[in-house]
């Protein structure tokens, strides 16, 4: 099948359909990149018991700060190639595209080294309990020896979503999700691999999913294919990634920094509170990726509607994202809860840490939607060119709320239930101030169309 019918024309027609059409692939591609993460949690936890799970679980955040910086530059590839899509602007498409997957191949073996040397001591200082650490280590450093191929696999998959083209991705990571289970029951129950198992099995997997995106490119007969002797870094696309990536980066770096205090006063109350705490925030990743689907979505369609400089469709694209965002959070985050104890004894069989894993889903899970419309907010100003500003508003908005949070009313009232309440607290003021901030922007764009 041609290029052009995964495409979808964001510039033009009804807004409604194309979004749902854009946003419901990428769902399901999100739910299976969790899968993933998931499946590791599920056998490790089955096979190998409760503290390999808690070793597990205690690296997602810092996992997160070490690499979000990177990923920031796949979002400013998806907002350059969006733009310059949208204006049919064809060199730039390819010179965005070679640049973007050659600086994802050097972002990734930069990442190897530092998994191996810096990951071991900031697991230490978070305080990560002796009876998991060892490994902890182990996992971080088989999982970041991956590095260049899921830096491949984002970047790559950035192009396409740039273009409308969100079910190829879906259709790769069908086939490395199932590669993914198989290879984790191998790994941990046959050759008894433990920890090590499962970060093997998503590493392999990962390549694989990578391999496939690669080739698309490759194969493609559209503007954006890729050619390997033209892998060049063109100094004017990198510095404009960057101006759009790194504070998108940082802006996700800065949620995590809050994330990792947040982890290490959760591991001042042992391993079971760590292990429920784990298995919850994994089910309720799977409600994020749902709702990251229609930041994905703002961002894309408000960035090909700049580039064709179609602005009386920037509003709308905004209320239609938030608004669908706002029901899918509501319905897969309560949805969540209602059944939580049985999704919570997939993780473990231990009664101790399926309650504390739905004393977090309570307050957490039932409302995300606030999380979603302050993302959906993030993208509206991103795809307009703006990342400075919604990076500032996360910095003070939620990330210095928590910090706050952490010193102030956790330490006077030290329970989970209190730790957990600085996440809707953030989410509410933060996307409030995003809401103001873009109505700012947008009064310094156009309201009707350009030429």
């Amino acid at each position: 099948m041609a290029s052009k019918s995964y495409e979808i024309d964001m510039c033009s027609g009804p807004l409604l359909p194309k979004i749902l059409r854009f946003s419901l692939p990428l769902m399901l591609s999100g739910m299976l990149q969790l899968l993933f993460n998931a499946a590791d949690m599920v056998v490790v936890g089955r096979f190998s018991g409760s503290e390999a799970l808690a070793a597990v679980g205690s690296t997602g955040s810092l996992v997160n700060l070490l690499i979000n910086v990177f990923m920031g530059l796949s979002i400013g590839t998806n907002v350059l190639v969006a733009r310059f899509y949208g204006a049919r602007d064809a060199g730039n498409v390819s010179e965005t595209v070679h640049t973007s997957v050659l600086l994802s191949l050097v972002c990734g073996v930069f990442l190897i080294f530092v998994g191996f040397f810096v990951a071991p001591p900031l697991l230490e200082l978070m305080g990560t309990p002796e009876d998991v650490l060892s490994q902890a280590v182990l996992y971080i450093r088989i999982y970041f020896a991956g590095m260049p191929v899921i830096m491949l696999y984002n970047f790559g998959s950035a192009v396409l979503r740039a273009l409308g083209d969100t079910r190829r991705p879906l259709y790769f990571l069908v086939i490395a999700g199932v590669a993914n289970v198989l290879m984790n029951l191998f790994f941990v129950i046959v050759l008894k691999m433990g920890v090590a198992g499962v970060a093997l099995a998503t590493v392999l997997a990962q390549a694989i999913s990578a391999g496939l995106v690669t080739l698309c490119l490759i194969r493609s007969d559209g503007i954006y294919r890729l050619q390997l002797k033209k892998l060049k870094i063109h100094k004017e696309k990198l510095l404009a990634m960057m101006q759009i990536g790194l504070p998108a980066g940082l802006q996700g770096a800065i949620f995590s920094i809050s994330n990792v205090l947040i982890q290490s006063s959760i591991n001042s109350f042992g391993s079971v509170a760590m292990a429920g705490n784990t298995a919850s925030s994994n089910i309720e990743g799977f409600v994020y990726t749902a709702m990251n689907s229609l930041y994905q979505a703002n961002l894309s369609f408000t960035s090909q509607n700049m580039g064709a400089k179609k602005y009386s469709r920037i509003n709308r694209i905004a209320l239609i994202c938030v608004g669908i965002v706002t029901v899918v959070g509501l319905v897969l985050g309560v949805g969540a809860t209602l059944v939580g104890r049985s999704l919570l004894g997939i993780y473990s069989s231990d009664p101790a840490v399926i309650e504390y894993g739905i004393a977090r889903m309570r307050i957490i899970a039932t409302l995300y939607f606030l999380c979603g419309i302050m993302d959906c907010m993030v993208g509206s100003m991103r795809g307009l060119g703006y990342s400075i500003l919604p990076m500032i508003v996360s910095l003070t908005g939620a990330c210095g709320l928590r910090i706050l949070w952490i010193l102030t009313v956790f330490a006077a009232h030290r329970s989970l239930f209190v730790l957990y309440l600085s996440y809707p607290v953030s989410w509410t003021i933060t996307a409030l101030a995003h809401v103001v901030c873009f109505l700012i922007v947008r009064r310094r764009i156009p309201k009707t169309d350009g030429a």
